[in-house]
């Protein structure tokens, strides 16, 4: 359930490059066009043949039967099974109907998903009824407000709505209490019961700019707590009516457990029982809200699997699962990392500024992939960007800084950053005036009288991380003072640095500001 996007997704393109053409009568063509396009594209991360087939009803080294499977076994034509299995992969992809599921394999979400072209056929009869088909994602409440990372959930739960689905948003307040131990070298740290509240209520709000909450349409979206059944779970109870559909044997398979005991790393009972937590969410969810799907990143897809199982072997239901690609950037480093710390999407953690620059950094290998994740511009506007080249690049970036920002923070404050930047690194018009979209910090008359070192100032506008690293900006030369050079790392401002005004800017960089006002 762990809400972080890390690693790139190359097979997107491959097939994408198949998903735009006619489906072939021919499986003869079909093979030469499938395996033409995945000799030109690279595999993703982590990809093997054992892992990796996406078959309508099977998958993986896990065969998830479909409710139609159980009644009778489909037949197949010579045809199918002359193909190999990416090639009924990238077939069954290619004759998607369902809009989400489209927007899924045209936009770069589509990674892996049970029993797809069934899943397809739910969604399309749903939608040609007007009803929904219910989703969920799960977001854990380790920090008081969601990163960068997190934002490819919210946008697929977005294009969920969309599509005239539902999105369950489902806050970790219990499993939070026992910690994903997924990616991790050791055990996270525990939580208290006040902590927990703090950072669900800080993660909640940001549902509310993406997603449409209510209970008058069927898309409508809902968020539920998982501690309001998992904090009264009675142990023994729990153990004798679900534990004996849950191997060892089978949870030592996962890859997360697998990296971890390699590492030679402690692994806790309490983290150990996070996958069968999470499985049993699922079923509480289709239970409760009739949840068939649910979505998540790459590195979920082991407890997603149970979920989908023990659902079937509990009550009898089909459910279904759909990660996406892990993101990275095209350096390899995690999305939603920057050396001035997480790109947090709380505006009291990270100003609308600075999340704009986040998205104008982009690198130039990654910008039409993240404009096709991360906006909701139409791909054939996207796709004329692609052939862009020099300055051109410069313009999508800032394409991408627009719409990525809107959508969290609403078109309103672009002005304001825009003149900020304006003045700030193009020489344009009053810089007093073009602070407003700069992180602030505020001083008092008698605090600048006495002086504050710059290294405190650096790190409280989060232009640096620690009192170190602002004295390192300074020993390389990148912290000023409106344009003045800081040379000194035990210098301070005092009042006469503001030469009368009521506002400083202090600089990290080319790129990266704040400002300290007096009170």
């Amino acid at each position: 359930m762990a809400a972080c996007f890390v690693a790139t997704a190359s097979l997107t393109s491959s097939c994408l490059a198949f998903s735009h053409r006619s489906m072939m009568t021919s499986s003869g063509s079909l093979r030469r066009a499938i395996a033409s396009s995945m000799t030109s594209s690279p595999r993703p991360i982590g990809y093997n043949q054992r892992s990796f087939s996406v078959l309508p009803t099977q998958f993986s080294s896990t065969r998830l039967a479909s409710t139609a499977e159980a009644e009778a076994a489909p037949s197949s034509t010579t045809d199918e099974e002359n193909l190999t299995d990416e090639e009924k992969e990238a077939k069954a992809r290619a004759a998607l109907k369902s809009p989400f599921l489209k927007t899924m394999r045209d936009r770069g979400f589509l990674f892996q998903c049970t029993n797809l072209a069934e899943l397809d056929s739910i969604m399309t009869d749903a939608a040609s009824k007007d009803e929904a088909v219910s989703a969920y994602l799960g977001f854990d409440a380790t920090a008081d407000s969601l990163h960068v990372g997190s934002l490819l959930q919210i946008m697929i739960l977005r294009h969920l709505q969309q599509s005239g689905h539902r999105p369950i948003v489902l806050i970790g307040g219990g499993t939070s209490k026992v910690g994903d131990p997924t990616g991790k070298d050791e055990s996270r740290v525990m939580l208290t019961d006040e902590i927990i509240k703090k950072n669900t209520d800080g993660i909640s709000k940001v549902f509310e700019k993406f997603l449409t909450f209510g209970d008058t349409t069927p898309s409508d979206a809902i968020m539920v707590n998982n501690d309001d059944w998992l904090s009264s779970i009675s142990y023994l109870e729990f153990l004798r009516d679900y534990g004996q559909h849950f191997t060892i044997n089978r949870m030592l398979s996962f890859e997360s457990v697998k990296q971890r005991l390699s590492r030679e790393a402690p692994f806790s009972f309490l983290e150990f029982n996070y996958m069968i937590l999470q499985a049993y969410d699922f079923l509480e969810l289709n239970r409760r809200y009739d949840a068939k799907l649910q979505l998540g990143g790459s590195d979920q897809w082991g407890n997603m699997i149970s979920g989908c199982e023990l659902g079937r072997r509990v009550d009898g239901a089909q459910l279904y699962a759909l990660t996406a690609p892990l993101i990275t950037t095209s350096d390899g480093k995690k999305m939603g990392k920057t050396a001035g710390g997480a790109v947090w999407l709380n505006a009291d953690k990270l100003s609308e500024y600075d999340y704009w620059q986040f998205w104008r950094n982009t690198s130039d290998e990654d910008v039409i992939r993240f404009l096709k994740l991360f906006t909701e511009l139409p791909l054939e506007e996207i796709e004329t960007m692609e052939g862009w080249e020099g300055a051109d690049i410069n313009k999508a970036k800032i394409v991408l800084a627009d719409e990525a920002t809107t959508l969290l923070h609403g078109r309103d404050c672009l002005k304001a950053i825009h003149d900020t930047i304006d003045s700030m690194f193009k020489g344009g018009k009053s810089a007093a005036a073009s602070t407003e979209g700069l992180n602030r910090i505020f001083v008092s008359d008698e605090e600048a009288s006495e002086g504050i070192k710059f290294i405190d100032l650096f790190v409280k506008l989060d232009l640096a991380n620690s009192k170190k690293e602002a004295r390192r900006l300074i020993q390389g030369g990148g912290a000023k003072v409106g344009d003045e050079k800081i040379v000194d790392e035990n210098a301070a401002l005092n009042k006469d640095r503001f030469g009368g005004a009521n506002e400083v800017t202090l600089r990290a960089g080319k790129k990266r500001a704040g400002v300290v006002e007096l009170q």
